[in-house]
């Protein structure tokens, strides 16, 4: 789903391509519900000192009729509290983020068919040291089935897969892998990549780096996938999600070379890129 700028919407806090509210002008109408609307596919929405309640209208660019392909993610950021983020459809409640709910990375998705974001300040003796504050998503269901399905970043892919991940990756990299650190409480891994080609890249997440100018970057997986460092080098492909690089699929170079000559030879291959 492409991304597009915020344009003006109809309340008063507006920052860059972000959202910031400030709930103390709302004091004496503690029970006010603003209604905001987003254009953007990604962003997020910092409220300070919560009060009343808001309703998250997300509304991407794009024909109304492709809105049952999407899927929304939300991510708290690890700080937030103040309020209850709720699932609302048609006047019914089903709470996703509980106030004061700790939970790192925690990630939340459901169907953009399934309602939208009502977001409930919760009563507080002093407003002022809260803040609530997530980062949105959408993207199509097939994304986001494979990024929030525990096994697919474990299993290898097929030849067809990994020809299609080159093609449709947010990154596509040619590297080994030069340190892995796990994070126990995330249940993840962060795969410290050093690259020696770099053939797509949706953000910079690879840069040059000090004076030997080696591209270097990170990407993360799940914990389970018991990634080590080894010898050899890889063609990493993955999606981008909220700023970091998640793994797809990542064979042995030596590999994708063989896979994309047959394939190229028989006239298959999806796209063109060179294998070496």
């Amino acid at each position: 789903v492409p991304s597009y700028p915020i344009p003006v919407v109809p309340v008063k806090w507006l920052l860059g391509s972000d959202l910031l509210g400030d709930g103390l002008t709302h004091e004496s109408h503690r029970k006010d519900v603003e209604q905001v609307y987003l254009r953007c596919s990604e962003g997020s929405i910092e409220w300070m000192y919560p009060t009343g309640a808001l309703i998250v209208n997300l509304r991407p660019n794009i024909s109304p009729a492709s809105y049952k392909h999407l899927t929304v993610c939300i991510k708290p950021f690890k700080d937030s509290a103040g309020a209850n983020i709720y699932l609302e459809k048609t006047g019914e409640l089903k709470l996703l983020v509980r106030d004061g709910e700790r939970s790192p990375s925690r990630v939340y998705c459901f169907g953009y068919d399934q309602g939208g974001l009502f977001v409930e300040a919760t009563p507080q003796q002093d407003i002022s040291r809260k803040i609530t504050g997530f980062q949105y998503e959408l993207m199509s269901k097939g994304i986001a089935a494979d990024l929030h399905t525990a096994s697919a970043p474990c299993r290898p892919c097929s030849d067809t897969e990994v020809l299609l991940a080159v093609c449709t990756s947010d990154f596509v990299i040619r590297g080994s892998i030069q340190n892995v650190t796990n994070e126990a409480e995330e249940q993840e891994s962060i795969i410290h990549v050093g690259v020696n080609k770099l053939y797509r890249q949706k953000s910079k997440v690879f840069q040059l780096t000090g004076e030997s100018g080696n591209w270097r970057g990170q990407i993360k997986t799940l914990l389970e996938c018991g990634v080590k460092p080894g010898d050899g080098d890889f063609l990493f492909t993955g999606r981008m999600h909220f700023g970091e690089a998640r793994l797809g699929c990542a064979p042995r170079f030596k590999d994708f070379q063989r896979m994309y000559k047959e394939a190229k030879d028989k006239g298959l291959n999806p796209c063109e890129i060179g294998p070496d």
